[in-house]
């Protein structure tokens, strides 16, 4: 259920296997997918479609080329969401009788254009958009002018769009995959009204910046998108020079302001090794035989070949040698849609196990690096390799959960909260039809992930009494918890809340075991999660994310109160060395 009542409407076009109602659901209750369309053309096995029927059920999805579908077919929504594909955005023909804009047939991007402009004064607030780093460049004959094209079509919208190209791996995901994320807000809704100066909210206070903390790498560009649609087509950037988008920036009216990010970052860490299956559980065919290692070995390396091209001219085909196998210490490469399949390949994963054994991912690990729930993908109907397709399409869900907590925090004024986070298992077994795994006896999920981090035994830690009707709820094993407090009035005033780091819960006739990091310390009631409690008291929240366990439960006394202990991490992990 939404907290406070909020509901944010969504419609995913490009949906595939549903990447952004994961991470917007895992930002917020709030946020409702009330319709999606998925739709792979060339193909009659429509594998994100069923599997995406398979999670999330039938109402409101359709497979159909959105090419065909009609906009009043589409509810009215709050929020657009999608993935379009990165194609060629240039504009055949102007419609001058209409005013509106003819693009280049097939191009998805005018498909989301056309239904933004058929809403007319029903078109959401606020859209929300993936594509890849290249977008803000492409293509090489007038650098950046397919860019500025969606810019200009958007501000003639009346929309406000900022935007942030982001590696997951600089924020602490496991996976190294940069990606350009597109947010815009129609002029007069609760975002646009907060906006003062493009410089302050791109650097300090946009959506974008308080998700993604950053520094400013180099100089300002600063201008305007001028013309028609179709003379930014014709005209922008002619003389093919270096983009003026930097990877930070922000368009109103089309007035563009823009910088190069470094990230900021220094939370917990993923890598390729900390999301790994044991050894045990991996199936032999995704083992590499010793027979085949030397085409691996081949593929993987350095090459200088002698060619021949169609005209007949000689020339050298020359590409630089891969790390083989992949290093286990640092995010992965990134996952491409050629990742399945047995077949030897430059680009695929490739580990090394403990017993000396080379093998490919599983499906299971290919998920874990866009951070979506395990065996998302699995169904009777999708073979691995599709599996493995279907991540290589995919984002990664962390990165909307941010956004989406940001851009909620920014429509509310108040802190996002999720009885969904992106780790939840949902339902194994496809909703469709049980029966289709009646005789199913493979252990559908296996080991957990882990990240890397360093332990300060000089922080603070806070020590807290779970009553006894919550202690299941910390005693699973989910990666992130809300602890409330009891009501503000209760909670002692001699510990100081910004120094506190890290949580332990205390369970009556055992005492402390498992470690948290303290992600957020705020103001909240239990109503947020469960609302039939109608318990409006204010409350201690605290956002935790889960480090580690020590090897058994700890007793101590609890000092304050018989319900609190504030004390420093090393009296507590030194008693068990």
């Amino acid at each position: 259920m939404a907290q406070n009542n909020h509901i944010i409407r969504v419609v995913e076009l490009f949906a595939g296997v549903g990447g952004f109602r994961i991470g917007l659901e895992g930002a917020s209750d709030a946020y409702e997918t009330i319709w999606n369309n998925q739709w792979e053309p060339s193909t009659k096995h429509q594998d994100a479609s069923l599997v995406y029927q398979a999670r999330f059920g039938k109402k409101g999805h359709s497979n159909q080329d959105i090419n065909l579908v009609k906009t009043a077919e589409i509810p009215d929504h709050d929020l657009l969401v999608g993935g379009f594909p990165c194609q060629d955005y240039s504009v055949a023909a102007s419609l001058s009788r209409s005013g509106g804009i003819e693009g280049k047939k097939g191009v998805l991007w005018w498909q989301i254009y056309r239904i933004l402009q058929e809403k007319g004064d029903a078109k959401p607030n606020y859209i929300f958009f993936e594509n890849v780093d290249r977008l803000l460049n492409s293509p090489a004959s007038q650098r950046g002018r397919d860019f500025a094209i969606i810019l200009a079509s958007l501000a003639d919208l009346g929309y406000i769009v900022e935007w942030r190209v982001i590696n997951a791996a600089d924020y602490g995901m496991p996976q190294r995959r940069r990606r350009t994320y597109i947010v815009g807000y129609l002029e007069n809704s609760p975002i646009a009204n907060r906006i003062q100066k493009m410089k302050d909210w791109v650097l300090y206070d946009g959506v974008m910046a308080q998700a993604f903390p950053f520094e400013q790498k180099s100089g300002i560009s600063d201008f305007e998108i001028e013309g028609s649609i179709k003379e930014v087509s014709d005209n922008f950037n002619k003389e093919g020079k270096a983009s003026p988008f930097g990877n930070a920036g922000m368009m109103t009216h089309r007035q563009v302001f823009s910088v190069d990010a470094s990230p900021v970052y220094t939370g917990t860490n993923q890598t390729l090794g900390d999301i790994l299956v044991n050894e045990s559980f991996i199936p032999e065919e995704f083992f590499i035989s010793e027979k085949d290692l030397p085409r691996w070995i081949y593929e993987k390396g350095a090459k200088k070949i002698d060619r021949v091209s169609k005209e007949g001219f000689k020339y050298t085909f020359s590409e630089g040698g891969m790390a083989f196998p992949d290093p286990l210490d640092k995010p992965s490469r990134t996952m491409i849609t050629g990742e399945g399949g047995n077949a030897p390949s430059r680009f695929k994963h490739v580990v090394l196990t403990p017993s000396g054994r080379y093998r490919r991912l599983i499906p299971i690990e290919l998920e874990r690096l866009n951070m979506f729930p395990d065996n998302h993908t699995y169904h009777p109907e999708v073979s691995d390799g599709r599996r493995a397709f279907l991540m290589g399409n995919a984002l990664v869900c962390g990165i909307v959960e941010l956004i989406g907590k940001s851009l909620y925090r920014f429509m509310y004024d108040e802190a996002p909260v999720s009885s969904r986070p992106i780790h939840t298992l949902r339902e194994s077994r496809p909703t469709l039809d049980l029966d289709l795994f009646a005789f199913e006896k493979e252990q559908l999920i296996l080991n957990k992930p882990k990240k890397n981090y360093v332990l300060d035994r000089n922080k603070r830690l806070l020590i807290g009494f779970v009553k006894e009707d919550n202690q299941d709820y910390f005693l699973n094993e989910e990666p992130t918890k809300i602890y409330y407090t009891g009501k503000t009035k209760s909670f002692p005033s001699t510990i100081a809340l910004n120094k506190l780091y890290y949580f332990m819960p205390y369970i009556k006739g055992k005492g402390v075991k498992d470690l948290y990091l303290i992600r957020i310390a705020r103001i909240g009631t239990k109503a947020e999660i469960h609302p039939e409690s109608n318990d409006k008291d204010p409350r201690l929240v605290f956002e935790l994310e889960f480090l580690e366990s020590l090897p058994d439960y700890h007793p101590i006394r609890l000092n304050i109160n018989h319900t609190y202990t504030d004390t420093f991490l090393g009296r507590i992990i030194d008693k068990d060395n």
